[in-house]
């Protein structure tokens, strides 16, 4: 280098913090000023009111996404291009003394330092990553939070991050719950116009991944009128690879088989269905804590080793072709259908998109969970095992 000054120095750094941080680079934070960072903000609205719903006291499931309870969150595109998010949990807008149940609404919405957020198995991550409330108020030209909880109805209102009043009087309420509103600030998007569809798409996939929630989505934007989708599956993942089949429009008729259990040694709990389609194609989703993993892992590996392990054994006992099969070739999946969700409490997410598990301990539990109930379901359908056996030793030698 030369000794020339670049008349570059400490004088000329300048350092952003708080809602001025997140204002002046908004992409580093929600992924972009254009559709995408918009769903970003909605998605962490939504995030915050599922996991205060399943973890929260509206008895709604048990904390693994595994419930069977009664717990809603309702979603409004307004007219006046804003999000309001309604929900049934708890309603907590200040932490009351001695509570070690993560940070405070208000804390949320006005600081990064409010302290840990709730995290593990119990979190269902609505987004591909967590950028926090405190960047969604930041973001917005006006918000609202309403809290009801405890017989009493609190109101705070806030404008690009900052509280624009005193708060408002403490009013009679019933129930529990929380709304939150938004308007995404037009000096800072591009477009502040969300996507219908993309939003209705990931909520019945949330939906699907955590039994018993209810979430519903409505469109007060068309002239036509306002247009709502609402979600709720009982039976869970089960209920997902049936309408992946649907979609299909499978000839075959085939019952949807599926369980769910827990393993220590993963810390975590595993919920897996599947079917065998009358297609040549493979479809396999994978799931960490309710986040699509469109780039497979461990999880997906685990369930892939888990069936070949169980087709192999089963045409080994029963003298069927097909015990000599490679454990290792992908074909023995092909024309399945499933859906392989885990809940860990300390998720590994490699990659740029953080779209792959790399928990190595998962492989081998999903592993040895498929191979036990399709072995356990092999033998109590004989035919329909020795039909599925059949089809994909003569699939693998057609090719």
């Amino acid at each position: 280098m030369s000794g020339e000054s670049t008349g570059y120095d400490a004088a000329d750094i300048e350092v952003l913090e708080g809602r001025e941080a997140i204002r002046k680079r908004p992409g580093m934070w929600v992924g972009s000023t254009g559709e995408r960072g918009l769903q970003q903000m909605v998605f962490e609205i939504v995030g915050r009111a599922v996991n205060e719903v399943l973890a929260g006291g509206s008895g709604s499931g048990s904390g693994s996404g595994s419930g069977s309870g009664s717990g809603f969150v309702d979603v409004t595109l307004t007219s006046d291009g804003g999000v309001r998010v309604v929900d049934d949990g708890p309603g907590r807008l200040v932490r009351a003394a001695g509570d070690t149940g993560g940070p405070d609404l208000e804390a949320l919405l006005t600081s990064f330092h409010a302290g840990p957020e709730l995290s593990g198995r119990h979190i269902t991550d609505v987004g591909q990553f967590r950028a926090g409330l405190f960047v969604v108020n930041a973001l917005s030209s006006r918000l609202t939070a309403e809290v009801r909880g405890e017989g009493v109805r609190r109101v705070r209102a806030y404008a690009r991050g900052v509280e624009v009043a005193p708060p408002a009087a403490v009013e009679p309420a019933t129930g529990s719950g929380t709304t939150i509103a938004f308007w995404p600030d037009s000096e800072i998007f591009t477009t502040t116009r969300c996507s219908f569809a993309v939003l209705a798409e990931r909520f019945r996939q949330v939906a699907f991944l955590n039994r018993g929630l209810g979430i519903s989505l409505t469109d007060e934007r068309p002239a036509g009128g306002a247009r709502v989708v609402s979600f709720r599956f009982p039976e869970g993942v089960r209920d997902f690879v049936a309408a992946l089949d649907a979609e299909t429009g499978s000839a075959v008729q085939s019952d949807v088989t599926g369980f769910e259990g827990e393993d220590p040694r993963m810390a975590g709990t595993l919920e897996v269905a599947l079917l065998w389609t009358g297609s040549r194609e493979e479809r396999i989703l994978g799931f960490a804590n309710s986040r699509a993993t469109r780039e497979g892992g461990t999880h997906v590996d685990g369930f892939r080793d888990g069936v070949a392990a169980a087709v192999i054994a089963y045409a080994r006992e029963q003298g069927l072709p097909g015990a000599d099969l490679d454990p290792r070739d992908d074909r023995i999946c092909r024309s399945l259908t499933a859906v392989v969700s885990v809940k860990l409490d300390q998720p590994e997410f490699l990659g740029a998109t953080c779209g792959l598990l790399g928990n190595t301990e998962v492989r081998d539990c999903v592993a040895e969970a498929v191979r036990e109930h399709l072995g356990n379901w092999f033998e109590e359908e004989p035919e329909r095992a020795a039909e599925f056996v059949d089809r994909i030793v003569r699939g693998v030698h057609e090719d």
